[in-house]
């Protein structure tokens, strides 16, 4: 950590990804919008001055804020811009060269009442250089020039932003006949001059000029496709634009994927005082620990003096409190907390833009596929989705969604087709094993309820206050936990029909498909009535947990998004049960799941099935039309892979134990690569080891996957503690529950005040 200023590296250093995706050194850029760009230069005046480059980033700043402008002015003369709407004044004001005018020009803006542009941009030499044939008289004008104009630009910097352009290399092979005389060794020369004086203008002053030196690296790697030589391609000085607005705005603006320039975030109230409590608990289970340690040493065996004998003590072993296992695991997550803190809040880390190439994404596959393979052992059942069956196809799942999201391959939709199939599939499972567990042991106790509750959202709670980020920011964790009420609410309303009851009367059975079709209505309704769902979300208390924004609208998209996978799940899991109840599929170890005629017509039809639906996603032109036919055919490939992994009896019966593995800490890897893996939200990625990619990414991975284990464990020891099974004590957990949310929701409006 060099404690550099990250403003500094956006405007003097980094490098291309691919041809035309710059990253900056240590933090990321964001790319911003019209709207984005008008909101945050409201009321602003911008004036950029010198030659003809300068009027090319101008031109190329301009379209930031309106694309349809078109590069029509004078040629060397002044060019005005304005965007009424918005009250945005950006100006051109033609000063070629570093001389009496320009400085003349300056010192009006520091003179008397008049307006000060809030933007400053100069830049000039190439004129000098041509003008006077690359003269060292010249060169040395040019120097007492930016001396006289230093002190001016300094007095500007108190109350605006001024920035220094300078001189980028030519492409000397390229350049007209009037032109061979700008040398990139006179650029270098005019540069150094300015540089040298900009600073020793400020050593002793707060505000300063700041250098726009990044221009230079850029026009390095593409200056060869420039039309003259001389003037950048449209693509880089688009890029010096985007820096220039970033530097000026992400303070304003603070994007998520836009790293530079942004302070570090102040702590919050909820974050101090969670900081407070992970501190008590570490120093309380310190304490606990010497005590327990130093009794333990007292009734250590000890020899008889007399008889020489050693004599065993009473207690053999320090007994666990409740107490010490509670601070225990409080003080774990304390120091990971500080750890995701650190990573995702803290400028200590740097963060990097993600870039998308084919073989980022899928050489990793590959190679996690043979791991996978090489891991092969016999399942302990060889039912359909059975347990480990199950965990490794959540586990290889998680692991490719892992790599689909740090190799950036969103912007590749044949990809993002099949990653919602993916996520489509987890809450497949999700509606398959809830249905499945309910309808065979018919327990609607609030015990289970509250486990699966604590478990899903223990982590994303702890986030919520740690990360200052509201719970709908996690949504896989709302989308599942309200899933589970759904199916739950379903089953458990009267008439409550479990496979015990319904075994007496089959009547029972058609019951239960009644309710399923009125909750098939139900999300019918709702997904196609977006006012309503927006009605049923915006109530306190359900508003504080599922708006985003200030508005439902991202929650009621992603619900909408798998909206009938978890109802397919659910039915699937119906129609096996009875179908294995009714003995009419084979599940013994090595046999197939139907009659060998019926298994291969099905094995044909699911290969068919799962190769259709992937040529249609990789046809696919519009994100927005998928997404409207994903809800209704992603079970197809679901389906299709169910089969293709049961029917055949060997295939049934082995699994992988490397993807197993991950599967039962798949939720703690989705939720926790958001700060520790990826960086900024998921938006960038995390760079522990700046300057090695990849030992980068093995690094923090085996972080990222030791943590996400750790936690798991974490949240299994609490769940023990604070979902108990007697029904009293549970009550007063869920009473002290309420008073942790009520307490959490009072400092949240305290919280919200102050910022207002």
């Amino acid at each position: 950590f060099k404690g550099g200023d990250t403003c500094e590296y956006l405007l003097s250093s980094g490098r291309f990804l691919g041809e035309k995706v710059w990253q900056p050194h240590s933090c990321m850029m964001h790319k911003y919008k019209n709207s984005e760009a008008k909101n945050c230069l409201i009321d602003k005046h911008v004036v950029f001055i010198g030659d003809s480059r300068i009027r090319q980033l101008f031109y190329s700043f301009i379209k930031l804020i309106n694309p349809q402008v078109k590069e029509e002015g004078i040629k060397h003369g002044n060019i005005p811009f304005e965007d009424k709407s918005a009250s945005i004044k950006v100006d051109f004001l033609w000063y070629p060269e570093v001389n009496g005018s320009m400085r003349q020009r300056i010192k009006s803006w520091t003179e008397g009442s008049v307006a000060k542009p809030h933007i400053i941009v100069v830049g000039a030499a190439t004129w000098s250089i041509k003008i006077h044939n690359g003269s060292n008289e010249a060169l040395a004008q040019y120097k007492i020039n930016i001396t006289s104009i230093a002190p001016l630009l300094e007095k500007l910097a108190i109350s605006s932003d001024v920035y220094w352009v300078l001189q980028d290399p030519v492409y000397e092979d390229m350049l007209s006949e009037s032109r061979k005389m700008i040398t990139n060794e006179k650029i270098d020369a005019y540069n150094e001059a300015a540089v040298r004086i900009l600073n020793s203008s400020s050593r002793n002053s707060k505000a300063k000029v700041k250098v726009f030196s990044v221009s230079k690296l850029i026009a390095q790697e593409t200056i060869m496709k420039s039309a003259d030589g001389l003037h950048l391609p449209e693509s880089s000085r688009d890029t010096n634009a985007m820096i220039l607005m970033n530097v000026y705005c992400n303070k304003i603006m603070k994007p998520i994927d836009g790293s530079c320039c942004q302070p570090q975030p102040p702590l919050t109230l909820i974050q101090k005082i969670a900081f407070c409590f992970f501190t008590l608990s570490i120093i309380g289970y310190v304490i606990i620990s010497l005590i327990h340690r130093n009794n333990y040493r007292k009734n250590k065996s000890c020899t008889d003096l007399e008889s020489g004998e050693e004599k065993k003590p009473a207690i053999s072993t320090p007994n666990v409190s409740t107490l010490e296992m509670l601070l225990h695991c409080f003080c774990k997550l304390g120091l990971i907390m500080t750890y995701f803190y650190l990573c995702d809040r803290a400028n200590l880390f740097m963060k990097e833009n993600k870039f998308y190439t084919h073989s980022s994404f899928f050489i990793p596959i590959v190679y996690i596929l043979v791991l996978g393979v090489f891991y092969t052992e016999n399942t302990k059942e060889t039912k359909v989705l059975n347990r480990e069956q199950t965990d490794e196809w959540k586990g290889w799942m998680q692991l490719v969604i892992l790599i689909y999201h740090i190799s950036g391959a969103s912007t590749f939709l044949p990809v993002y087709m099949h990653i919602r199939v993916l996520v489509a599939a987890y809450l497949f499972q999700t509606g398959y094993g809830h249905f499945s567990y309910f309808w065979i042991k018919g327990d609607f106790g609030v015990y289970r309820v509250c486990q699966v509750l604590f478990r899903l959202n223990f982590l994303v709670v702890v986030l919520c206050i740690v990360m200052d980020r509201p719970y709908q920011f996690y949504y896989f964790v709302p989308l599942v936990t309200v899933w589970f009420m759904i199916i739950y609410a379903t089953l458990a309303v009267w008439p409550q029909i479990v496979q015990k009851k319904a075994n007496g009367n089959c009547l029972w059975h058609f019951g239960l498909l009644l309710k399923l079709i009125c909750l098939l209505t139900c999300i019918y309704f709702l997904s196609y009535s977006q006012g309503a769902f927006e009605k049923i979300f915006s109530f306190w208390p359900l508003s504080k947990c599922f708006e985003l924004n200030g508005n439902v609208y991202e929650w009621w998209f992603r619900w909408k998004l798998d909206r009938y996978v978890v109802f397919h799940g659910m039915l699937f899991a119906f129609i096996y049960l009875a179908l294995q109840k009714r003995q009419m599929i084979s599940e013994g170890k090595g046999d197939p799941l139907f009659s060998n005629r019926v298994s291969n017509v099905l094995l044909f039809i699911s290969i068919v099935s799962f190769l259709t639906y992937s040529i249609w996603a990789s046809s696919c032109k519009n994100k927005t039309e998928c997404n409207e036919l994903h809800p209704s055919v992603s079970v197809v490939q679901i389906l299709a892979f169910i089969l293709i992994r049961n029917i055949p009896g060997y295939v049934r019966s082995v699994y992988s134990s490397f993807f197993a593995w991950f599967g039962k800490i798949s939720l703690e890897l989705f939720i926790c690569q958001y700060h520790i893996w990826l960086a900024a939200d998921t938006k960038g990625i995390l760079v522990l080891i700046p300057g090695y990619p990849m030992f980068n990414v093995l690094v923090s991975t085996f972080i990222f996957v030791c943590v996400a284990h750790e936690i798991s464990q974490i949240t299994n020891d609490l769940a023990q503690i604070v979902v108990p099974k007697d029904n009293s004590t549970l009550l007063k957990r869920l009473l002290c529950i309420a008073g942790f949310f009520s307490g959490l929701h009072f400092f949240s409006a305290m919280q919200d005040q102050s910022r207002h």
